[in-house]
């Protein structure tokens, strides 16, 4: 008998291997991460460099290289990427307050998610196109999302804040597609009883956000193009951050 496994691909992998889904069939119904990263890397060994610092996504979640799948599993591909509550809300209101659009955002409607009484700090972080990284001069970017797994991880980053800064509330939009110079790509609104909390739960928000939320940009140039993924040393979304 044999298992017919299917990995989605994301950002620049599909151009690189020339599919956006590799099916696998194997005589194995169930295998570690780290061997389907193996089993892959045999099907396009000049792309080995690439596949071994990505991560194998596992129903919208980080599989650890140990970690067990099953062909049935819902599995991805990840290249490096660009980038509890006292009174929980429902659950409607929570998925509300993590997006993912193609749609222009407003950072005052973002930032009215986590407003409320009993909180006397709240501050909006807006991520923009530059024109000049370098010396080089960006025409546009456009990015790309593998949107349940995002909306999961944006969720996940905003858990953590109200862990760690009692009670703080997040929330948090992203572009996606083409976003012009000067145009909002993101935008993470946080909110909390004070304001030391609330600058530190919003750059611990962005840093996080690079780590693990599957995002990815492509950075056009007058005279080409790159997806860009993790710039921050070794990519391993399943550490914490620990410098706050």
């Amino acid at each position: 008998m044999t298992y017919q496994w299917t990995i989605q691909l994301f950002a620049g992998l599909p151009e690189r291997l020339g599919t956006e889904i590799i099916s696998l069939e194997s005589v194995e119904g169930q295998m570690k991460a780290d061997d389907l990263k193996t089993a892959i890397s045999a099907l396009y060994p000049e792309h080995q460099a690439i596949i071994h610092v990505s991560f194998i996504a596992c129903n919208h979640a980080y599989a650890a290289e140990d970690a067990l799948l099953h062909a049935s599993d819902e599995l991805a591909l990840l290249p490096p990427v660009s980038g509890g509550e006292e009174h929980p809300l429902p659950a409607m209101e929570q998925a509300e307050r993590y997006v993912i659009t193609p749609d222009a955002i407003s950072s005052d409607a973002v930032l009215a998610k986590v407003i409320v009484p009993e909180h006397g700090a709240a501050i909006a972080f807006v991520g923009t196109t530059r024109e000049w990284t370098q010396g080089q001069r960006t025409v546009r970017l456009e990015y790309e999302a593998y949107e349940p797994m995002a909306i999961a991880t944006m969720k996940q980053i905003g858990d953590e804040i109200a862990e760690r800064w009692q009670g703080a509330l997040c929330a948090i939009s992203h572009r996606i597609g083409v976003v012009g110079l000067a145009e909002t790509s993101v935008v993470i609104a946080v909110s909390s009883p004070h304001r030391n909390s609330c600058y530190e739960a919003s750059r611990y928000a962005i840093e996080r956000l690079k780590q693990v939320v599957p995002i990815w940009k492509k950075e056009i140039w007058e005279d080409g193009s790159e997806w860009k993924g993790h710039q921050l040393g070794p990519w391993n979304p399943t550490h914490e951050l620990t410098d706050f």
